[in-house]
């Protein structure tokens, strides 16, 4: 299909920004997840942490005079502070990754496999790169879920049976969103929960490399 019905960036953390519950701690990966904080509906309370050491993370400063290079995400992104938001040390920082205080992980991904395997930190025609903190938070999150588009650029699924890139964390991804549609991942395999306003079924279907349960009624994404 043509990317003309494919949802936008931002409409993809829109959608994400729905499936947060109130009172969780939220870490938002490199990227595109960044702008998920962008979209929590109102009246809403949810804490985002950023690995750099934020805890209480609010989105870019609306002006650019109101940008302050001292308080960046970890994608060196510039961000706000909530009130009652804290600086804490790195090291704690990963000690609430590592220690399962996250509800839930919004993390970008190259290719998610069919038992919740995640691959998002290094392209197989890279000649290096550098895990960094994302299996940290991939393994030590309550829940995981995959943010991307659906295919690669050339075409080729990235929602898939099996890994082909490099591993990121074993069977930690809950659920993943994309520019076509909404994918639990359950230990039955995948099933389609949502398809995008103008892509069908069958579309999703032939985007995926694996098997996807398809329910009876398969609501659209509400952008």
């Amino acid at each position: 299909m043509s990317g003309a019905n494919r949802l936008s960036r931002d409409q993809i953390a829109n959608r994400v920004a729905q499936e947060l519950e109130d009172g969780w701690l939220v870490n938002l990966g490199i990227g595109m997840p960044t702008l998920t904080v962008n979209y929590i509906p109102e009246g809403r309370d949810i804490l985002f942490h950023s690995e750099n050491g934020i805890i209480g993370m609010g989105p870019k400063p609306a002006r650019e005079e109101d940008i302050d290079p001292d308080l960046m995400s970890a994608g060196k992104g510039p961000v706000t502070l909530i009130p009652g938001g804290a600086f804490i040390h790195h090291a704690d920082s990963f000690a609430v990754a590592r220690g399962g205080r996250l509800d839930a992980a919004v993390l970008g991904a190259f290719q998610v496999a069919v038992n919740g395997d995640l691959a998002n930190w290094r392209l197989p025609s890279a000649k290096s790169g550098s895990v960094g903190g994302a299996m940290d938070i991939a393994a030590g999150a309550k829940r995981v879920f995959a943010m991307m588009t659906h295919t690669a650029k050339d075409g080729e699924p990235k929602i898939v049976e099996t890994l082909t890139y490099p591993l990121t964390a074993k069977t930690c991804v809950s659920k993943i969103f994309t520019d076509m549609a909404v994918v639990a991942v359950t230990p039955d395999g995948y099933v389609l929960e949502e398809v995008a306003p103008g892509v069908s079924v069958e579309e999703v279907v032939s985007a995926t490399g694996a098997t996807l349960a398809i329910p009876a009624s398969v609501p659209t994404i509400s952008t």
